[in-house]
């Protein structure tokens, strides 16, 4: 059974950053994608990016591109989100995700395993 347990949110000024993690147990890894996605209340679950495990591949949606990144850490079997310069329309519960494909994928229904969320609040 694959495990995702998040962590890293708070609260933040917007032109802050925050780094949140998503540390990962169970058996993935060699072809799974991992993604990001973020709720804002009242709002669908939207897609922040993802990257591939094999061989770190990232992508990023234009609206976070240039002010987040993603990485990986094999050792941790961790994946994090690096977010920079936010803004308060970034104020959502981040969700990392994951699934057993190497095919990129925004859609949530594609991904079959779920982190409890952890809230990012970007004050004005």
């Amino acid at each position: 059974q694959v495990r995702l347990v998040e962590s890293g949110g708070g609260l933040v000024q917007a032109g802050g950053s925050l780094t949140a993690s998503c540390a990962a147990s169970g058996h993935l890894f060699s072809r799974c994608i991992m993604g990001w996605f973020r709720q804002a209340p009242g709002k669908e679950r939207d897609f922040v990016g993802s990257i591939r495990w094999s061989d770190g591949d990232t992508f990023l949606v234009d609206s976070v591109k240039g002010r987040f990144t993603i990485s990986r850490d094999n050792g941790k079997n961790t994946v994090y989100l690096q977010m920079n310069s936010l803004k308060p329309e970034d104020t959502a519960v981040y969700y990392c995700a994951a699934a057993y494909t190497i095919v990129r994928s925004n859609v949530p229904d594609h991904y079959p395993y779920w982190g409890q969320g952890t809230q990012v609040t970007v004050s004005s």
